[in-house]
């Protein structure tokens, strides 16, 4: 494993464990030739799959990315990192075991849609606008309402 602040090839381990969600083993690790020490996570992955993105585009599909955004979206609102794993892990379990090789990048949208629904409305909101593509106030306004509407039920 390549150090992150020298670069060199080296690296031994120093301790392995589980995370607390169970769906991967977190690593320490310590540079042989600086000694700086690093942590790595090791996760399974069960099959390559596609992302077909609006355009036709296709990209493999990438767990950090669904990670980098969903992190923004709970930015400042106190969600848990573990939750913000578990929602994570639970669609790229969706994704890699639903058999198909490609999967519409709505779909993953809408995976992380409804998980963060259940987490926290404003993250919820803050992640629609990105992904329903908000032009104006009156598009949070509108989707707001229907958020409001859904929870008073």
């Amino acid at each position: 494993m390549r150090c992150p602040f020298c670069a060199h090839e080296e690296s031994q381990v120093k301790d392995s464990r589980p995370t607390e969600d169970n769906t991967s083993i977190r690593r320490r690790r310590q540079c042989e030739s600086c000694g700086a020490r690093f942590t790595t996570f090791e996760r399974v992955q069960l099959r390559d799959v596609s992302v077909i993105k609006n355009g036709g585009k296709r990209e493999t599909f990438d767990r950090l990315k669904i990670e980098q955004s969903v992190s923004l979206a709970c930015r400042k609102r106190g969600v848990e990192q573990e939750r913000i794993d578990q929602l994570v892990s639970g669609i790229q379990r969706q994704v890699e075991t639903a058999g198909e090789s490609e999967v519409p990048s709505e779909r993953i949208g809408e995976m992380v849609m409804d998980g963060l629904r259940q987490i926290d409305s404003v993250a919820y909101i803050r992640f629609a606008s990105v992904y329903r593509d908000f032009s104006e106030a009156k598009d949070f306004e509108d989707f707001a309402s229907q958020v409001r509407d859904v929870g008073a039920d």
